[in-house]
């Protein structure tokens, strides 16, 4: 059995031929086409928008989509040939106001037209490959109008002179050209770009390098600067107002090219108005302005770098190299510091705190402070200048700010061992004679030489403060446990360990018997309580208070060194002393002993002795009495001795050698743990290596680190390959 499958239903076309009028399609062209000249007349109102669509429909369905298209085109261009005419009659500044005019009115028909047409454009066109209704109609214009031969010149000729107009100072009518340029902009991009930005840039790029090739000639820098400032404002302002925004980035580009670009070396090194003439005047808002505006150019910014580095290192070269200002320390490092708060307060201000500034500008004072191998030591006297009189003349507060400011210049040091060196001398000075403003200070200084150095580098600095404290423990048993003292004096001992105070070897004068008796009760009492140990008295650096009373019945409590001290008791038994019997009884070294009597017979106010022949240097043959005509409205007078300032070049000498020296086990340390590690190293290599590891703290020497090799070679630490000799092996 079988079964058939139903089919679906489906319509039959009509089997007999449909007549049709053969005028239907002039009979409906001819309505639509009175209706668009009505609507290219103003007047649409009487029009039935539903009756012509359903005309423009009927034609559509009975296939005359073509005929129809090409009639709709052939109208548009009737209609476009009459506005040109009326466009082109158009004079002077009626022409844009008239082509604005017919553009209005266009587009407006458009709209209708396309409304009209709703049926065409949603079936007819994109089955047939055509251009839509609205879209036709913008092309027609751009053929027909825009770049017709009679308004394409004109028309650009035209914007372009109200632009030039606009520029040297004329008002126009924004508002004109804004609408002008939105109908390029409608028409197309390509129609925008081709037709009015190409030649506008062109244009540009002509009035821009006439008018700097002017303001060069007449401008200084900065006046220069600001005019490029303001004519990047006023373009970018400009198309805000009546241009495409893509136009923006093309035009600043031309400004940018034609006033700054290529004269940017001229601008830069532009004398007495350039770069260095800014940094020189601190002239701010300049420097603001080159910066920002030679963002905008290649290499605008590492060339202001460049300039101001050379100008940076010159000028820092000159200051550290001049010998005046290297006879005072303490200004000496005041300068440095007042110019780097300078240019980092350019840096920060005026070139946005950018990093690449701010570490090339690092590495020019690095460059030009390490050209004078004696900032190291006028740094240490900075701050020992600052730790001693800090809270005289300004708080705690602005003591930590000038400790940060030169922990800056610490950092550009190479040599910081040795600033380690010199720090140590003046921090003992300090400490043992109390002149330290504050111990927070002291030990915030340490903290920033820690977090900047590490542990090692202040392990010996942290140990005389431990020292002073354990002496002072040490001084109160002493005088607990020692009763039979009677008259003797106070004594007040501190107990310096070797190796953490920069104490030399020095022979111990001749102390007064008074204090003899004393010191050696303390020396046993020492000695008896800590075993293996040996004490050796320092008479170089103690300070001591004595009571003096003067021929003319004054009293005054003197506060003098150890020497001065011993000088001024050998008075209590006699009234004249010569300086060969000063020097024979106390034992001080000659340079210490003239300084000493200097101090007591020589500065004015403080000269409890009197010296004959009176004269300003200490000579053999000079004879010394007890002032007593000595006066002073202080009951306690405080005597400093006269020293220099600064190292004497013997004690530099011995400074460096010193130095020098503690380099060496060092250098030797960091190659056997380099080699250590890597077993088999080239010559080359290990210098690199060793320079790595101890650039920190200081820049070694490669003929030194050489010789560390040649001397660990010597001690079989190392050996040399047999085959190639600037090979090196590690033996273990």
């Amino acid at each position: 059995m079988s079964s058939q499958k139903k089919r679906p239903p489906r319509i039959e076309p009509f089997r007999h031929k449909v007549e049709t009028d053969p005028k239907f399609f002039d009979k409906g062209w001819r309505k639509l086409d009175d209706a668009i000249r009505e609507i290219y007349n103003h007047n649409a109102s009487g029009l039935s928008f539903e009756e012509l669509y359903r005309t423009a429909y009927n034609l559509i369905i009975h296939k005359h989509g073509a005929k129809l298209y090409d009639k709709l085109t052939e109208n548009m261009e009737e209609h476009m040939q009459e506005m040109h005419a009326s466009i082109e009659a158009a004079q002077g500044g009626l022409f844009l106001e008239e082509l604005q005019r017919k553009w209005d009115d266009h587009n407006k028909a458009l709209q209708m037209i396309r409304d009209i047409l709703m049926y065409m454009d949603r079936c007819f066109i994109p089955n047939n490959n055509k251009t839509p209704v609205f879209d036709l109609g913008l092309d027609l214009w751009r053929d027909n109008i825009v770049q017709s031969p009679k308004v394409h010149g004109r028309l650009i000729d035209t914007l372009i002179d109200l632009i030039h107009r606009e520029r040297t100072g004329e008002v126009i009518n924004r508002s004109l050209m804004r609408s002008t340029t939105k109908m390029l902009t409608d028409l197309g991009s390509s129609v925008y770009e081709e037709d009015f930005e190409k030649h506008f840039l062109v244009m540009s790029a002509s009035f821009y390098s006439g008018e700097s090739q002017r303001l060069i000639e007449c401008c200084s820098c900065g006046e220069y600067l600001k005019k490029a400032q303001q004519r990047l404002d006023e373009e970018a302002e400009r198309v805000s107002q009546y241009m495409d925004a893509k136009t923006d980035e093309k035009i600043t580009a031309v400004v940018v090219e034609e006033m700054l670009t290529n004269y940017m070396q001229r601008l830069i090194l532009m004398e007495n108005s350039g770069l260095v003439n800014m940094l020189v005047e601190d002239r701010y808002e300049d420097l603001t302005m080159m910066y920002s505006l030679f963002q905008r150019v290649p290499d605008g910014h590492s060339t202001i770098k460049s300039v101001m580095n050379s100008h940076v290192k010159e000028t820092g070269k000159d200051m550290v190299t001049d010998p005046e200002r290297m006879k005072d320390p303490i200004d000496f490092v005041q300068r440095l510091l007042n110019e780097k708060d300078k240019y980092d307060s350019i840096v920060t201000t005026s070139f946005s705190n950018d990093k690449s500034f701010q570490n090339a500008l690092n590495s020019s004072f690095e460059h030009f402070i390490n050209l004078n191998n004696r900032c190291p030591e006028f740094i240490s006297l900075y701050v020992d200048d600052k730790l001693r009189k800090g809270t005289k003349e300004a708080n705690e507060e602005d003591v930590e700010t000038v400790l940060d400011k030169v922990m800056m210049l610490f950092r550009y040091l190479q040599e910081k061992d040795l600033f380690e060196k010199y720090y140590k001398q003046h921090l003992a000075k300090r400490l043992l004679s109390g002149k330290a403003a504050s111990d927070d200070s002291e030990r915030s200084m340490l903290v920033k030489l820690k977090t900047e150095c590490g542990y090692q580098f202040t392990s010996k600095l942290e140990g005389m403060f431990n020292d002073l404290k354990t002496s002072h423990d040490t001084t109160v048993r002493f005088y607990a446990a020692t009763s039979d003292l009677g008259d003797a004096p106070t004594i007040s001992v501190q107990i310096l360990t070797t190796g953490s105070w920069p104490t030399q070897s020095c022979n111990t004068c001749n102390l007064p018997p008074e204090i003899l008796g004393v010191s050696e009760m303390f020396r046993s009492f020492y000695l008896g309580t800590h075993n293996g140990r040996r004490l050796t008295w320092q008479t170089n650096m103690g300070t001591a208070d004595i009571k003096a009373v003067f021929g003319n019945g004054s009293k005054h409590e003197l506060n003098v060194s150890t020497y001065q001290m011993c000088v001024l008791m050998l008075f209590n038994s006699t009234d004249c002393l010569s300086y060969r019997d000063i020097e024979q009884t106390t034992a001080i070294p000659a340079a210490d002993l003239k300084r000493c009597l200097q101090s007591l017979a020589l500065v004015k106010g403080k000269n409890v002795l009197r010296k004959e022949p009176m004269s300003r240097d200490i000579s053999d043959d000079d004879n010394f009495y007890v002032n007593d005509k000595f006066t002073s409205k202080l009951i306690k007078v405080k005597i400093g001795t006269v020293a220099p300032q600064k190292e004497t070049e013997p004690e530099k000498m011995e400074t460096r050698q010193r130095v020098e020296e503690d380099r060496k086990p060092q250098i030797e340390a960091a190659i056997v743990r380099i080699m250590k590690s890597r077993r088999v190293l080239d010559h080359n290599s290990i210098v690199t290596e060793v320079t790595k590891q101890l650039q920190p703290r200081f820049m070694p020497n490669p003929v030194v680190i050489k010789k560390r090799v040649e001397s660990l070679i010597e001690r079989e630490f190392l050996e040399r390959d047999k085959t190639d000799r600037k090979m090196y092996r590690y033996l273990a």
